[in-house]
């Protein structure tokens, strides 16, 4: 039987006299009857479903649709609709029978291995192939999932169908992995497979995203994989692609990510039309109690943000679960909205195969183990109803366990593993060109005059007729068109030039974050506004050439973590395409530094996954204040995975090339236009996909010196990883006094203070524009250039911050520390940068005097 009610907590009948203590109050109570089932407004203090009795209940009150509220009514009070025939409580049984006994088999195999099982909550398996079964007959042929550890084996042997002796493999510690990388613990790893429905008889493929331990992180990973999917196949209503995730119930109520998620389903650039929650609710959260883990009566009342209905069900009753299943999927596809179950159940175990929950829960786990499995209460229930007989029972156990043993035997034949056997997200044809290997080279980024002058005239006009835009925009658009002019390009210009030339080629170009369309900085200008009309706006990139690539540019939810774990998914579905996370400033990125850590730096070393998404992050010191200074290009350098105490072979063929493809992220800070061009063309360019962290200008974007030419970006240019000097100083490197090796915008302050003291000749300025991998080639060149020259590291950033520790080992390393590194900065600080506007011109100036004063490091020689 089921409820449907309107609060968040379980439900008793109750008279309209009554009242019921809650958590804090004493509030009246109220019923409504609609139909044979009892709508309550009423709650009680929830408590455990460990008896086994069959309390359910349907959340959807709040749901302000009444056509959406009437449908689920007619889903629970219409009489006999928990109906299951008998070769559908078979089926059921026979899912059981695999869920349960996969676990049971795990256990006498390896009973000293951690494998996070399902014991518990068995019936999470015949739940998922429901789901799956009920999508695939309304249409869906491709399913995305996203799970944490807690019986993702199972899933995998069970739901995805993966080899058991591949699972069964990963138990030997004996084993080598053959792949590139580190790899991942069992419980962490993906699967792709594409397969026949048995119940459907139709073609269906599903994936399962790796995922750190780090608790719903890959929620939104999953969603940008949907999204891109449906977006790669027209299905512009998910009717063909669909997402399923997997929560555990003190996550879903504990991690803020899990509400950032779900404020970007309906957003029109985010959707995925539809998502189903199945949250395993265990009661417990390692070990702690709900009562001590949240403040909500449930756990998932975060869904009701969203008007998502919430089905809790208990797990001990199978068919009730099987039902709801199919209720969450038909809504999914009638409505494509979000829907949540609620698997209410217990963990049979403790945290994990090695841990006593009795230290912690001990009238709990007294009670868990009076409790009977789940799948010995459905055989008993039908061996009763004569659907089975006791033999046929036994009969299916035997044969699944036949085939673990089987697959046991099997996996003893295994003298490696392969981590690429798990990989998530395959691209076939990629890494292939006429069936050979792709050559480790990249041709030239640039680009033919005709190109850059359509782009150009393109960027600085409206494309449409009867679109009035803003008067300041108009000034924007006619000095753009002057720059084309006059064959130059500012940073604006030259991304604009970057993106429209790659449409050309058929690649699709994302852009994501807060306030993109725009620019933060009012640079861009990507979406224009009609000054007359409400919301009608025109996006020019979208019409540069007849049969061009689409051009998605979207603002996002305020939501950093959310955001980049979604284009981090979205990026994953297809390497021909340039999916960009821009953050508004750059220090923003640290409340989504788990996607940073977790994902992006070490994705293909944990799971053999490429991705070349590409984070934008604005940075410089501006006298702006400790926020919205610095991106933190420390923590970028720190965990780059390159050896500052060894020295590559300089010799190698394409050497710059296989730097590239050995690194796990590039980072680099342009000082041109035309640098940040090549380097966005060269991450398509390239024949592989490495994250590209770029950190941004903000003064830059309308420094009158910070121009390229169209002579810089022609045919034969390539993104420059180091800009030598090219002024007075190099034409005669013997007199030069100084090297100073800079990244970024100090590089003008530099010019400037040598200008104004006429020391042109004397000091000679090297912009590392490519700090990882590390230029080590291009930098010995440089210092052999200059014999007489010592060597400073000049930076805006504090000490402690910014590049030094990087870059100064590298360089020792390059020149066998023949000579001293100094450093030309500010002192070491806690924070980014000062917020008082005098004191940052001083510390400039004083890092400036100590970069031009040429006897300032001789009293520490």
């Amino acid at each position: 039987m089921f409820h449907l009610r309107t609060c968040a907590t379980k439900l008793r009948p109750l008279t309209a006299s009554q009242t019921v203590k809650t958590f804090s109050q004493n509030r009246p109570a109220a019923a409504r009857t609609f139909g044979q089932i009892r709508c309550y407004t009423a709650p009680v203090a929830a408590e455990p479903f460990l008896s086994g009795t069959s309390s359910n209940y349907v959340e959807f009150m709040f749901i302000n649709d009444l056509e959406q509220c009437q449908w689920i009514r007619r889903k629970f009070e219409t009489p006999g609709v928990m109906q299951f025939t008998n070769e559908e409580k078979r089926t059921l049984l026979a899912r059981l029978v695999r869920s349960t006994r996969f676990e049971e088999f795990l256990q006498r195999k390896w009973s000293s291995e951690k494998r996070f099982g399902l014991e518990g909550c068995e019936v999470l398996i015949p739940a998922l192939k429901t789901i799956i079964d009920k999508s695939s007959e309304n249409g869906v042929d491709q399913v995305i999932m996203g799970m944490p550890h807690r019986g993702r084996l199972n899933v995998l042997a069970n739901v995805i169908r993966k080899e058991l002796e591949q699972i069964f493999c990963q138990f030997d510690s004996k084993l080598e992995a053959a792949d590139e990388g580190s790899g991942d613990v069992k419980y962490h790893l993906g699967m792709y497979h594409r397969r026949i429905n048995r119940v459907t008889d139709r073609n269906i493929t599903l994936s399962l995203v790796a995922n750190p331990s780090h608790l719903e992180a890959a929620d939104p990973v999953v969603m940008g994989k949907t999204k891109a999917e449906q977006f790669y196949c027209g299905d512009t209503e998910g009717k063909k692609v669909m997402a399923i995730l997997l929560h555990g119930d003190a996550a879903f109520a504990g991690q803020g990510i899990v509400y950032e998620t779900f404020h970007l389903s309906d957003l029109p650039s985010y959707t995925t039309h539809g998502t189903v929650h199945v949250v395993v609710n265990n009661q417990i959260g390692f070990t702690t109690d709900p009562r001590m883990a949240r403040s909500s009566p449930y756990p998932t009342d975060v869904a009701r943000v969203v008007n998502a209905p919430i089905f809790h069900v208990n797990s001990d009753d199978p068919e009730a679960v099987m039902y709801v299943c199919k209720v969450a999927a038909e809504w999914r596809n009638t409505f494509h909205k979000d829907v949540v179950v609620d698997l209410v159940c217990y963990r049979r175990n403790g945290h994990n195969e090695m841990d006593e929950p009795m230290f912690t829960q001990p009238l709990m786990y007294k009670q868990i183990r009076k409790q009977k499995p789940v799948l010995q209460k459905y055989a008993e229930l039908l061996v009763a109803q004569g659907v089975v007989n006791q033999p046929e029972y036994e009969e299916e156990i035997s044969k699944y366990d036949k085939i673990c043993e089987e697959a046991f035997a099997r996996s003893k034949d295994e003298k490696i593993l392969h981590i690429k056997h798990w990989l998530d997200s395959p691209w076939p044809g990629f890494f292939t060109l006429d069936g050979q290997p792709r050559s480790m080279t990249c041709p030239s980024t640039g680009l033919e005059e005709e190109v850059l002058t359509h782009i150009g005239s393109v960027a600085s006009s409206v494309p449409v007729e009867n679109f009035t835009i803003h008067g300041g925009l108009s000034r924007i658009l006619k000095t753009r068109g002057e720059l084309v002019k006059n064959r130059t390009v500012d940073w604006a210009l030259a991304e604009y030039m970057a993106f429209g030339s790659l449409l050309k080629e058929g690649i699709h170009i994302r852009l994501s974050g807060q306030d993109v369309e725009r620019g933060t900085f009012s640079h861009r200008h990507h979406v224009l506004h009609d000054q007359n009309v409400d919301k009608k706006t025109c996006i020019p990139m979208n019409h540069l050439w007849p049969n061009q690539a689409p051009y998605t540019v979207c603002n996002s939810s305020l939501s950093e973590y959310g955001v980049l774990g979604f284009e981090l998914g979205f990026a994953m579905a297809s390497p021909n395409a340039l999916v960009l996370w821009e953050a508004q400033f750059g220090d923003f990125h640290n409340t989504a530094q788990c996607i940073i850590d977790q994902f992006i730096c070490p994705g293909q070393a944990k799971w053999v996954r490429q991705n070349g998404i590409v984070l934008l992050l604005p940075h410089g010191m501006e006298g702006m204040g400790p926020e919205h200074s610095s991106a933190r290009p420390e923590r970028f350098l720190q965990m780059c995975n390159d050896d500052p105490d060894v020295l590559p072979n300089l010799q190698e063929d394409n050497f710059d090339i296989s730097q590239l493809y050995d690194c796990n992220w590039v980072v680099v800070n342009c000082s041109t236009p035309g640098n940040f061009f090549h380097v966005l063309r060269r991450q398509i360019l390239l024949p592989f996909r490495k994250p590209l962290i770029v950190f941004t200008p903000k003064s830059l974007l309308r420094h009158p010196e910070a121009r390229t030419s169209f002579d810089e970006m022609l045919p034969g240019t390539h993104f420059q990883r180091v800009i030598p000097e090219d002024g007075p100083a190099a034409q005669n490197p013997e007199n030069v006094k100084r090297l100073l090796f800079c990244t970024g915008k100090v590089y003008y302050d530099l010019t400037r203070e040598r200008k104004a003291r006429d020391m042109v000749e004397q000091v000679a300025i090297t912009r590392i524009e490519q700090l990882s991998p590390f230029p080590f080639d291009l930098l010995l060149q440089e210092v052999q250039k200059y014999p007489n020259a010592d060597l400073a590291w000049c930076q805006e950033e504090h000490k402690n911050q910014g590049y030094y520790d990087y870059v100064k080992p590298r360089l020792r390393t390059t020149i066998n520390r023949a000579k001293p590194v100094w450093y030309a900065g500010r002192d070491p600080a806690a924070a980014p940068a000062t917020g008082n506007k005098k004191t940052h011109l001083t510390e400039l100036q004083r890092l400036l005097d100590t970069a031009f004063d040429l006897d300032a490091f001789k009293n520490f020689s």
